[in-house]
């Protein structure tokens, strides 16, 4: 995966070639050359990849790794307060705390906007069962919720919901 140091090293490049055009343009009007503002076109569209690669140089684009996490699909998510993930029936109540936590951290914005009553990020973890053929049954494992005002030093509240994992089916392994 690409990481924000490569980027800068592309924005480096990028800011080389920019210049360049724009040396180019400065010698093309000069000399009037017929392909003058063809190549002003080129420097704009060279400046504009250059201003997107710095802005990539500078957002982290990695996603938070909590060890015991397993795979989750985001399934709904209202972009604001409230989000479901779905897991695997196979999950573990720790697994499910672990997944909690980093689904909280990656879903985490601060363009979520919360209302004084509801200030929090609340992701729910579901399952889907099948107790019988052609029914499936939702099954909710858990939930965290984590302040929307701050990504640092903000309280994660976990909760399991452990009387709901009788109901997954056992594995014969």
């Amino acid at each position: 995966m690409l990481t924000t140091a490569n980027f800068l090293q592309y924005t480096q490049w990028s800011g080389i070639a920019t210049l360049v055009f724009a040396a180019l343009v400065v010698l093309a009007f000069i000399l009037k050359w017929g392909i003058r503002f063809r190549l002003v076109g080129a420097t704009g569209f060279m400046l504009v990849v250059t201003a997107g690669l710095f802005g990539l140089s500078i957002v982290p684009l990695s996603r938070t790794v909590i060890p015991g996490a397993v795979h989750y699909t985001l399934v709904y998510d209202n972009g604001s307060t409230q989000a479901v993930i779905a897991t695997s029936t196979q999950i573990t109540p720790t697994q499910l705390e672990a997944t909690l936590r980093q689904a909280a951290s990656n879903l985490f914005s601060y363009g979520r906007s919360g209302t004084q009553e509801d200030d929090k990020l609340t992701v729910r973890a579901r399952t889907i069962i099948h107790p019988e053929t052609g029914i499936s049954v939702p099954v909710y494992l858990g939930e965290v919720k984590r302040s929307l005002a701050s990504h640092q030093n903000s309280p994660i509240t976990v909760k399991i919901y452990t009387d709901n994992f009788a109901q997954l089916p056992k594995t014969t392994a």
